[in-house]
């Protein structure tokens, strides 16, 4: 049985909760900390744990093997460097971190203390992307050429209910380094390559009360000659032949709108799947728990979140400068011994 300490309890916690309570016969949370008092004390109760108003002291004083990081975005680097320095193994929601020079932190952090961190990208577990994944990775499409992924909806934000994520300093940017995150590491997953360099353009067309975009097209190179397209957006609706994502390759095509998956081969062939729906923060939790338990490394980890991040913040200053703009390499583990 795993023991998570539950590091925030707001929103997003209860999607990661769904998950615990299915796999509760292999890992559950037994202690929260929220620094409201009431929010603690409400999932505590929920969940049968420990609550703590500072989540360093669930550290020091909560029997826990990892910990569930669902805070703000500009608290992310310094609860993964305790919990790190504590020993626990990490599942952070995106985004990793919000900077450059707090990716190298947290890659240092977790390196060092020889801890697993998991990212929280939960669309990596919808069926038609890991079938996705599963063909491109079986060659048979042959190199990637083209990827293209899409996240846009109406988001219904007002100065009320916005809170931290009006503000660039607590939110890292706007809706790129928000929900444009899911389709940058989308795009990261099915190209099969880091990213080396990327461009964007940024608009706000409706949430103007905010300081950052609402919506966000980005370019991004790959490694291996890939070429990705990413378009996101808090402000529409997109269009209802819109596709999920989709990838150009040497040997055929496949494209998604998120439930069924369509190959086309070169000789003609094709083939379509659909799939049932599945709650992917379920499916997040249970892996995170087969990946400690197995000692086996996550579908994503610190390395993806900072490639991720990477090109997010490549895309922001290709915005602010009009070129394009590098994307920050993962930082490589020093052994220990090794002059740094």
């Amino acid at each position: 049985m795993i023991k998570v300490g539950l590091i925030g309890g707001g929103g997003i916690a209860t999607a990661h909760i769904r998950g615990y309570t299915t796999h509760a016969d292999r890992i559950g949370v037994t202690a929260v900390a929220d620094a409201v008092e009431e929010t603690a004390r409400r999932r505590a109760e929920e969940l049968d744990a420990q609550s703590f108003t500072d989540y360093r002291r669930l550290l020091e004083a909560a029997d826990v093997d990892a910990v569930d990081i669902c805070l703000p975005h500009h608290r992310h680097r310094d609860a993964i460097v305790a919990a790190a320095a504590a020993g626990k193994h990490i599942l952070c929601e995106k985004p990793l971190c919000l900077t450059e020079s707090e990716a190298v932190e947290v890659t240092d952090a977790v390196t060092s203390a020889g801890v697993t961190l998991m990212c929280a990208h939960n669309q990596l577990f919808l069926p038609a992307v890991a079938a996705a994944k599963a063909e491109l990775d079986s060659g048979r499409l042959g190199r990637v050429f083209e990827v293209r992924t899409t996240d846009c909806f109406y988001n219904d934000f007002d100065p009320s209910t916005m809170g931290w994520r009006a503000s660039t300093v607590t939110s890292g940017g706007g809706e790129l380094i928000d929900t444009g995150y899911h389709p940058t590491y989308l795009m990261l997953h099915l190209a099969g390559a880091p990213p080396t360099e990327a461009a964007a353009m940024l608009s706000t067309h409706r949430l103007t009360f905010a300081e950052g975009e609402d919506s966000a097209q980005v370019l991004v190179r790959f490694a291996n000659g890939a070429i990705g397209t990413l378009w996101t957006s808090w402000a529409y609706d997109p269009p209802p032949i819109t596709e999920r994502f989709s990838v150009v390759a040497e040997h055929g095509t496949l494209h998604s709108d998120g439930t069924s998956l369509h190959v086309r081969y070169r000789t003609g062939r094709t083939k379509s799947q659909a799939y049932e729906p599945v709650d992917t923060f379920v499916a997040e939790i249970g892996h995170f728990a087969d990946s400690l338990i197995n000692h086996t490394p996550p579908l994503h980890t610190e390395k993806e979140g900072v490639e991720a991040l990477g090109m997010i913040l490549a895309g922001y200053e290709s915005a602010r400068s009009g070129t394009i703009v590098p994307v920050m390499r993962p930082r490589q583990p020093v052994p220990a011994g090794a002059d740094a």
